[in-house]
């Protein structure tokens, strides 16, 4: 079966007539996971003195470690407990992670290299590493075993998951985003992706040394940022639309007071006058809903000067447009979408569900006066994370939003797996140039034409 402590392991072969999305557990893969379960259940009741242990939220000590460890011994020397094919040091992390962690997933969590963990049902666990995705070979032993996990993942944050509650997000303790799925929503069982929290928070030198954006290009958004234009950073989920709105956040003055808002919470200011909010959703012991509209709109009567929404997916987003335009300039926000023309599309899509009947030309006209500029970034076909667009709203023309390409990133070909290419400036002249130098931001003029 090869080895529990590898990162991934061989994967068994389905028997004939198993459904593809469901897989397959071998029985004797199986024989190992009920046994550390059930091994982690009796350690937690009758040796660390906690009731339904399985589904507590433990914290992690040494003494509770020592405790498990000396009582693993003491079984195995007792006769009471088979390794089956693991090794002692195997199975003593398997049960660790039952009890203080999350089970099968613990040894992705604590791989840096791992960004993104996905379940699709009890066995079938997917892995990104270096922006590829690879099936692991772990295992859940069945579905209740990874609903148990999910139970562990959400109550620490007052949410619950179930049939009445099917779909949920949530966080771990160390800022990642989660999203869970259960029946009657997923038909092959329960779905469960994690997208880790990065604990080095990339700035935007970082992200030019990774080629994600060029020099020029670095100087260009944190001089935008601190001239406080309004900023929506478009692209496709894992693009690293969040990734980017935190490094942009550094150039925010430490003088300026900032709402967070979000359904998770992901970004990380590093400013002292921020109030960070995020949305509620309701559960049976309390049925309260909080929207992210609901708190954007009591984010306008607490004095912000800039508001940053984690992202806009629904009515929020006229809210977000005419807080961009009644005084709170450097706003910045998120959305999806494949490039700046269709970031419009969208914004309008997103407006017009606020239930105001307004047409279509006035919210058009919203968005060019909100909106001073669209970033977007893109998850290339290797895996890399490139800003393919910075692009200037320069106003109206009639009922056409007028675009301007400043920056763009040009795909010269591919050199064995990796797609070559470089960032240019597109040949245009930001109209902001002047506000730029108004506030001391001088910047060469060559920067827009090579």
């Amino acid at each position: 079966m090869g080895n529990f402590s590898d990162l991934t392991m061989e994967l068994e072969p389905d028997p004939p007539g198993t459904p593809r999305q469901r897989g397959f557990i071998d029985p004797r893969h199986a024989w190992h996971l009920k046994t550390v379960i059930k091994v982690s259940s009796v350690i937690g009741e009758k040796v660390l003195g906690i009731s339904d242990p399985l589904e507590q939220n433990i914290e992690e000590t040494p003494e509770r470690l020592r405790k498990v460890e000396a009582t693993l011994q003491t079984m195995e020397t007792r006769g009471q407990l088979k390794y089956g094919d693991l090794t002692p040091l195997e199975f003593f992390e398997m049960v660790r992670a039952e009890l203080f962690g999350l089970g099968p997933l613990d040894r992705f969590l604590e791989n840096p290299e791992v960004s993104e963990i996905m379940v699709n049902g009890p066995y079938i666990i997917f892995v990104e590493q270096a922006g590829r995705m690879q099936e692991s070979g772990h295992k859940f032993l069945d579905d209740e075993h990874v609903e148990r996990i999910i139970r562990r993942i959400v109550r620490p944050i007052g949410r619950e998951v179930g049939p009445s509650n099917p779909l949920v997000d949530a966080r771990l303790p160390d800022g990642s985003r989660v999203n869970a799925a259960v029946e009657p929503c997923t038909l092959d069982g329960p779905s469960l992706t994690i997208r880790k929290f990065s604990e080095n928070n990339l700035g935007l030198d970082d992200l030019v040394r990774l080629g994600s954006m060029s020099a020029a290009m670095r100087d260009f958004l944190s001089g935008i940022v601190a001239a406080r234009r309004n900023i929506v950073v478009s692209g496709g989920t894992g693009s690293g639309k969040t990734t980017l709105i935190n490094a942009l956040s550094r150039f925010i003055s430490d003088r300026e007071r900032v709402v967070t808002i979000e359904d998770a919470a992901e970004l990380q200011l590093s400013q002292r006058n921020v109030v960070r909010m995020e949305s509620k959703k309701p559960t049976f012991d309390n049925p309260v809903s909080v929207s992210v509209r609901d708190c954007l709109v009591n984010a306008l009567r607490m004095r912000p000067e800039r508001i940053l929404i984690g992202e806009c997916r629904s009515v929020e987003t006229l809210d977000m447009l005419q807080a961009m335009n009644t005084g709170h300039d450097g706003s910045m926000t998120t959305i999806h979408a494949n490039n700046p023309r269709d970031t419009l599309s969208r914004l309008e899509t997103l407006a017009m569900m606020s239930g105001l009947d307004l047409p279509v030309s006035v919210i058009r006209k919203q968005i060019a006066a909100a909106v001073h500029f669209i970033v977007q970034v893109s998850r290339l076909r290797d895996g890399s994370r490139r800003i393919t667009h910075v692009t200037e709203i320069q106003g109206m023309e009639g009922d056409v939003v007028v675009l301007a390409d400043i920056f763009l990133f040009e795909e010269e070909g591919m050199q064995g797996d990796k797609i070559v290419g470089r960032h240019r400036g597109a040949g245009n002249r930001p109209s902001c140039l002047d506000e730029l130098e108004r506030r001391g931001i001088s910047l060469s003029p060559k920067i827009f034409f090579t």
